[in-house]
């Protein structure tokens, strides 16, 4: 029977991978340079192939050497997996557990569900990470995160799955009492592509908009982007133009302290999907679908009345 490498060469490897040094990689892995290049030379010996090309200034990965470190990542996240297994089992939603949030969600889902989450489940240790879906993805493959809350529709690879939690609907934004004051909703057809005002591009919550309205990215203001929905509102406030912001971070008080009119669509307004995202190799699937009912419960139950509050605040301070 061949040798086989072992979990820590991978590891090794890996790390060498994304730091593109010897002693950098050392470092991460709490490791000699040394013991780093010897373990690196039993793999290549084991494996009976070069994956790395050395010199005293560069590091560079062969193309098998790349195809391994793809293959590393993938058999390092089913081996978290199975040691998760066995721990999931013993003890349901206890120790360690790494959640991503896109930034478009985490200020206003967030506060909502982690009472409760601590209350349920006090020997939880919830490690937030918040980033870009990319970024999330990226993490969940590479085992780095157990679960990410993110927003559908994405396009996502074939190895991650998700459990879709509750629907978020888009309003139109404005500071112009004319288009927002109205009671009625506004027909979604109305809105002047030229005047709508959006984040910046790698926030998914752009191509929601866009695809909400079945506008064309290139007939958006492109000259003017945000990169949050805080600076967003502000542009908006100042009168750069209108914009489209999911109900979640309405009713989270986005537009608190703001002369803003956040007004509905007809036919019923476009809406983006929260979801939970995970490996479809996890074995803490029942876990992340327990903490997914909490996320969708907080919603229906704090999130609108939330937003309704919200909304009657507003219409007593222009009255």
């Amino acid at each position: 029977m061949a040798a086989l490498p072992s979990l820590q060469q991978l590891r090794y490897l890996i790390a060498l991978h994304e730091e593109r040094h010897f002693g950098r990689a050392a470092e991460k892995c709490f490791i000699t340079q040394s013991t780093l290049s010897a373990s690196l030379r039993d793999l290549e010996s084991t494996l009976d192939v070069v994956l790395v090309e050395r010199d005293r200034r560069h590091v560079a990965f062969t193309a098998i050497g790349d195809a391994v470190v793809a293959r590393a990542r993938d058999l390092l996240a089913q081996a978290n997996d199975l040691s998760e297994l066995c721990a999931s089992s013993r003890n349901p939603l206890t120790g360690s557990f790494r959640l991503g949030v896109i930034p478009t969600i985490a200020p206003f889902a967030l506060p909502l569900s982690l009472p409760t989450i601590r209350s349920e489940f006090p020997k939880l240790k919830l490690f937030l990470r918040e980033d870009l879906t990319a970024g999330c993805v990226e993490r969940l493959l590479a085992s780095a995160l157990d679960a990410a809350l993110i927003a559908l529709p994405y396009d996502l690879p074939a190895g991650i799955d998700t459990i879709p939690l509750f629907d978020d609907e888009f309003l139109f934004v404005t500071a112009d009492a004319k288009l927002g004051a109205a009671k009625s909703p506004l027909p979604i057809e109305k809105i002047d592509a030229d005047q709508l005002l959006l984040l910046e591009d790698g926030h998914c919550l752009r191509e929601h908009a866009i695809a909400a309205c079945s506008l064309q990215n290139q007939h958006t203001n492109r000259e003017l982007s945000a990169t949050s929905l805080i600076t967003l509102t502000q542009m908006v406030a100042s009168g750069l133009g209108h914009t489209l912001l999911p109900e979640l971070a309405i009713a989270g008080g986005v537009l608190s302290g703001s002369k803003l009119y956040a007004r509905r669509f007809t036919p019923r307004g476009p809406a983006r999907t929260i979801a939970l995202a995970f490996r479809k190799t996890s074995a803490r699937r029942a876990e992340i679908a327990e903490l997914g009912k909490i996320f969708a419960q907080s919603h229906v139950l704090t999130g609108t009345a939330r937003s309704k509050s919200a909304r009657t605040t507003a219409a007593a301070k222009r009255a």
